[in-house]
């Protein structure tokens, strides 16, 4: 921080943390995108057959005997939401390498034609695989780096919370396959406003507000 006076006012400069620098440069990134440019935000979750346990109902005093396995199934969801229409675009694999996240570009090319995208998305090293970087040149698909470590401005990250809570959590599927399907009907059958309010797009103070504006 620098300050100093001028005049009988005390003049403040506060220096702008990297993670402030870094969210200017993607709302002007975004402010300079053609237009008709679909704007996404980028988020994979894990979808797993032994669900967390967060209630459960028991007879006071005694205890519960809750069952465990060493072994449990999982997918990957790679999801994209855009950001001024609630669109979405699902797609489950088994894992999260550099080849699955080539596979979900791929997809959204697909879903979006020749339409100009932009992906608003974090630096998981299967996004900054040198080969998907490569792809989604290839593809016209512009990728706009989210600051480290900061979850919290991923619209996608808020919108996984609502299915795991209501479809994932504390239900058990007899097959990994059947708990795909309810976790992905769950996000597609949301309205696209339910999908922006959800993912917290909506809201007064959501950090790419006036940079979609225009």
């Amino acid at each position: 921080m620098i300050s100093g006076t001028r005049g009988s006012a005390l003049a403040t400069c506060f220096n702008a943390t990297p993670t402030e620098r870094k969210k200017r440069w993607i709302r002007r990134q975004i402010r300079g995108l053609p237009k008709g440019c679909a704007v996404l935000a980028e988020d994979e979750t894990d979808v797993r057959l032994f669900p967390p346990l967060r209630a459960g109902w028991a007879k006071r005093g005694e205890p519960v005997r809750v069952m465990l396995s060493g072994r449990n199934a999982a997918r990957v969801i790679f999801g994209a939401l855009n950001l001024r229409t609630g669109h979405r675009v699902l797609l489950w694999r088994k894992n999260q390498r550099a080849t699955d996240f080539q596979a979900f570009l791929r997809e959204l090319r697909r879903r979006y034609g020749a339409r100009p995208v932009a992906l608003v998305l974090d630096e998981d090293s299967s996004h900054t695989a040198h080969a998907s970087q490569l792809l989604a040149a290839k593809l016209g698909i512009r990728l706009l780096w989210l600051p480290k470590r900061c979850p919290e401005l991923n619209p996608m990250d808020h919108l996984w919370r609502a299915p795991k809570a209501k479809v994932s959590a504390n239900h058990q599927d007899l097959t990994i396959e059947r708990a795909v399907e309810r976790f992905v009907h769950y996000v597609r059958r949301l309205t696209p406003r339910a999908a922006l309010r959800k993912a917290g797009v909506l809201s007064r103070r959501f950090w790419l507000r006036a940079a979609l504006s225009k």
